[in-house]
């Protein structure tokens, strides 16, 4: 996948290698949050995913955590993920959409959510933001104030995850639930200590055991985007990508009110 987006990130090649964070000191150092920290008691969690394997990417092993906690989850999809295989041969906008929502259904059915959790919004995948009002308003009607919403970065790296974080933002401004950001591709393009990267607001969530092997089955269960194109293009996500999407830990941008921490600024 290559792509530029507003924000000036690139997604292209193979991406920094998982060795390359774990052998970062201030990634370990990254205050640890538990569950109920960032899910108060009372609150319902909206995932709202850009793409078909984004709700399982950003928060896979968290969303497996609250169905064991019988914590009420809902997910949001935004697009069907058709545009994931562009030039292909065999592999239509139309056959994507349906294999790619059933892979999302088989998905959440291994982290033990069931299809009514999912509410498919189907809006044109690579363009989300040509219909952000639409998504704004959409966002509105679902959410409640005793949420916490769950998005992609706002900085990702990829248009729609982009543009799906900007208009979470906006719907949860308006009905005073909190917003949290997961980074998904920024793990492909950023180093460790960039510094277009706002560490002091990163938390981690470690997760349990059983939830990390639900996430994986969870993430095995999108075999279109892991296996190469019949074009010779390589899978969108790629073992590197997979290798740092299935840590024993998930990460969340937090807002202001979680505070700050010294001695990561500057990518100590």
């Amino acid at each position: 996948m290559d792509s530029v987006t507003a924000s000036g990130h690139v997604i292209e090649g193979g991406g920094t290698r998982e060795a390359q964070w774990q052998a970062w000191p201030p990634l370990h150092a990254l205050p640890e949050v538990g569950l109920a920290e960032l899910v108060p008691a009372g609150s319902r969690v909206v995932v709202v995913a850009p793409h078909p394997d984004d709700e399982v990417l950003a928060s896979g092993g968290m969303l497996a955590m609250l169905v064991d906690c019988e914590n009420p989850v809902r997910v949001v999809g935004v697009t069907d993920g058709d545009a994931s295989h562009p030039n292909s041969l065999c592999w239509t906008p139309e056959k994507l959409a349906q294999i790619r929502h059933t892979e999302a259904m088989s998905g959440l059915g291994q982290l033990g959510l069931n299809p009514q959790s999912y509410l498919r919004l189907s809006l044109p995948d690579g363009h989300v933001q040509d219909h952000y009002a639409q998504l704004v308003e959409l966002l509105i009607q679902v959410l409640r104030s005793n949420d916490v919403v769950l998005s992609t970065w706002s900085h990702d790296g990829h248009p729609d995850h982009e543009a799906t974080a900007a208009a979470v933002a906006q719907a949860c401004a308006a009905v005073q639930c909190l917003h949290l950001q997961s980074p998904v591709w920024m793990w492909h393009w950023a180093a460790p200590g960039d510094r277009r990267v706002p560490w002091t607001q990163l938390r981690r969530l470690a997760l349990t055991p059983d939830a990390k092997r639900r996430k994986r089955l969870a993430l095995l269960a999108h075999a279109s985007q892991l296996t190469a194109q019949d074009n010779g293009a390589p899978p969108v996500l790629s073992p590197m990508a997979v290798e740092r999407m299935l840590r024993p830990f998930e990460y969340f941008f937090v807002p202001p009110q979680f505070g700050r921490v010294s001695g990561l600024e500057k990518g100590a």
